[in-house]
């Protein structure tokens, strides 16, 4: 069974998230009382979210880092329970926690690229560390179980820089521990080089087959699935993509607004995964592989399924 994702926010349903920047909240006399209409917004809108999956067949939703914003930041470090409206705020996190367990709907948190664990600056590795433990209280308050991350960067000696991965691994919390994956990137760090990581440390693999075929190693795509498969111990998450301007195009890394239905790998069709759908087009782009990949044979998840 194939559960597809949709990432973030949405191409034309009228679904919208808030930001706040720093410099404004700065400005304002009830900074707080700010955060806390912002952040009420973002959670009915998160539970307009699932109602659409729900209703559309897209079995997994990928929230927004900054549902809660400037949470992690030292200078604005608040509690949602002492927040001025903090006890409306629970309300609609319990009311999006109730509803993705009656409807059968995965979540997934997939922190940006800043998120570094293997960097050499002790100040990088110290703000990875702590927006990591805020994606895990946001993940016990949602019951979210992946938060995903890159391998970060190489710094000249992948083995030094994997090295420094497990090193700094050790610091986190079980709470991070215990949902934290690792997705190959397209420029630094392939399945071959994440594998051996995931193995010793018991963490996930993220595969994502466009970076694979953007930076390549010795693993086929069939192969690569069935060692990331291995690392899961629930149901595996895969990204899938396209590339805007083809795989000839001069940058075949940028994502296209849709999925090429030749670019997703036909030994998917039979595994029971879920697919984040990683394309501009967003909810457009997950229908419209949903319809092909139908009439295909395969076997979708549906909220109907779930619940049966």
């Amino acid at each position: 069974m194939i559960r597809l994702g949709l990432c973030c926010v949405f191409r034309c349903e009228p679904i919208k998230f808030r930001q706040v920047t720093l410099a404004y909240l700065n400005r304002l006399k009830k900074p707080y009382d700010h955060l806390c209409e912002v952040i009420i917004a973002n959670v009915s809108a998160l539970k307009q979210s699932l109602e659409y999956c729900a209703a559309h067949a897209i079995g997994c939703f990928r929230i927004n880092s900054q549902l809660f914003p400037a949470f992690s930041h030292p200078d604005w470090s608040y509690a949602i329970e002492n927040l001025p409206h903090g006890g409306k705020i629970l309300e609609l996190l319990e009311e999006c926690r109730t509803l993705r367990f009656e409807k059968g709907l995965r979540l997934t948190l997939h922190p940006d690229q800043f998120i570094v664990l293997n960097s050499p600056k002790k100040e990088v590795t110290k703000r990875a560390i702590s927006e990591l433990d805020y994606h895990a209280l946001l993940s016990d308050f949602l019951e979210i179980d992946v938060i995903n991350i890159h391998g970060g960067g190489v710094y000249g000696d992948k083995k030094r820089a994997l090295a420094r991965f497990k090193a700094h691994y050790a610091f986190l919390s079980e709470q991070v521990k215990k949902r934290l994956t690792v997705e190959n990137d397209d420029t630094s760090y392939t399945p071959l080089d994440l594998l051996p990581l995931c193995h010793e440390l018991g963490m996930p693999l993220v595969y994502d087959v466009h970076h694979h075929r953007c930076h390549q190693d010795s693993l086929p795509i069939q192969m690569a699935t069935q060692q990331a498969v291995k690392t899961w111990n629930r149901e595996p998450l895969f990204h899938i993509s396209s590339p805007l301007e083809g795989w000839e195009g001069p940058k075949p890394g940028r994502h296209h607004d849709f999925i090429s239905p030749s670019d997703f790998p036909s030994v998917w069709n039979n595994l029971t995964l879920t697919v984040e759908v990683e394309a501009k087009a967003k909810e457009l782009a997950v229908s419209q592989l949903r319809d092909h990949l139908e009439a295909q044979g395969v076997c979708l998840w549906s909220c109907t399924a779930a619940n049966s």
